[in-house]
């Protein structure tokens, strides 16, 4: 088994708190070195002292995904910084929920730029460095509601759905330089953001999962781990439901 990531560098954006630091913990423990990506500095600040506490190596970038140029430099600086660039995770996101009839040019934009496009502003640099290395690992975040839909997010929905057409394409055009690329669908996660949601809707999220319980960051992360790993090198444009039976 090789799930170690022992010289290997990670990008994992919107990554300051939540599931994106969870990703990256884990990443961390498997050997990994870090580059933590996030909009706000105190969070990332906090981030990356908290992996080198446990003893991993990692730094950070501010950047916003829906700003080309903020993508660039956050790919250019983590291959100026640490030399190379092996895996990246996309996992930042947002979210502006209102039914369509409600919904303002300005929400659904704001979601679009940053759940989808902000994924191929990060995605063009990483490929082109990757293709020169001929190895890669790009391991995008989804979302249940690609699928389904959800009432309120039909931006959110939209741009997840748009992940994984994203994240099919990326694998076939990629494959020959060996560069895999994968999605994730996380379920009921535990985060700072579910802790707000009200305890009757929780139940009644809780009681879809099989599992009868909510994931961690951790249990997304170990996900990303293994298909970041040499384990999973014959694995590519795959979608993997971490959601614990999630019934919807």
């Amino acid at each position: 088994m090789s799930e170690r990531l022992d010289g290997k560098v990670a990008i994992v954006t919107g990554s300051g708190r939540g599931i994106g630091f969870g990703i990256a913990k884990k990443l961390a423990e498997k050997g990994a070195t870090i580059m933590i990506s996030d909009v706000n500095e105190e969070t990332a600040k906090q981030a990356v002292q908290k992996l080198i506490d446990m003893g991993a190596t990692a730094d950070y970038t501010l950047c916003n995904v829906a700003d080309w140029d903020q993508a660039q430099n956050l790919i250019a600086h983590t291959i100026e910084r640490f030399g190379k660039l092996d895996i990246l995770v996309n996992n930042a996101g947002i979210n502006k929920d209102r039914t369509i009839k409600k919904m303002t040019k300005e929400e659904w934009d704001a979601v679009i730029a940053v759940n989808l496009t902000g994924m191929f502003y990060t995605m063009k640099p990483a490929v082109l460095h990757m293709i020169e290395r001929e190895y890669g690992r790009i391991i995008n975040i989804s979302s249940a509601s690609y699928l389904n839909g959800n009432i309120g997010q039909a931006n959110y929905a939209a741009a997840k759905a748009g992940v994984i057409a994203l994240t099919r394409t990326a694998g076939k055009e990629l494959g020959k330089y060996h560069i895999t690329c994968n999605a994730i669908v996380p379920g009921f996660i535990k985060t700072e953001m579910t802790a707000n949601v009200p305890e009757k809707a929780k139940e009644i999220m809780v009681s879809k999962l099989s599992l009868g319980e909510m994931g961690t960051p951790e249990d997304v992360g170990n996900m990303v781990a293994f298909l970041a790993s040499d384990d999973a090198s014959h694995m590519t444009q795959g979608i993997y439901n971490v959601d614990g039976g999630m019934v919807l």
